[in-house]
């Protein structure tokens, strides 16, 4: 049940925007042990001077990051171990890199975990940590 965030430079196309969702999405169930159905995303794009990044803090292969910089925040229901996560982290650049062309530089992620009480889905109701599909 994660929930993302996505922060980026202003400027991009919906098509742009459309392709960085599915493949968020397609890396999660790939590789995140996240439902096909389970999808939720907030996408937003910032003036440059509200969304500050240093070009060169950790960057890929020494290559510092570019104006297509983009900030991943997941908020998870339950931690994953760290193969499941380096493996999420490797297929979501492989996937950006296919659509919409991103560098791996410039994809930056974080994940934070939570416990089931700190969802409510609907109606008011606490999560108790049971998936209902339908």
């Amino acid at each position: 049940m994660p929930m993302s965030r996505v922060s980026l430079l202003k400027g991009k196309s919906s098509a742009y925007l459309q392709a960085l969702s599915d493949a968020l999405h397609q890396a999660l169930v790939d590789a995140y042990e996240v439902p096909l159905k389970d999808r939720f995303q907030i996408i937003q794009q910032h003036e440059a001077h509200e969304l500050v990044f240093d070009r060169d803090y950790l960057s890929h292969q020494g290559q510092p990051r570019s104006d297509d910089f983009v900030l991943i925040q997941i908020t998870a229901g339950r931690q994953r171990s760290a193969a499941t996560k380096q493996a999420f982290y490797q297929r979501l650049v492989e996937l950006l890199a296919q659509s919409p062309g991103l560098r791996a530089e410039d994809v930056m992620v974080i994940i934070t975990t939570t416990a089931a009480e700190d969802w409510s889905f609907s109606g008011g109701l606490i999560y108790d940590g049971v998936a209902r599909y339908e």
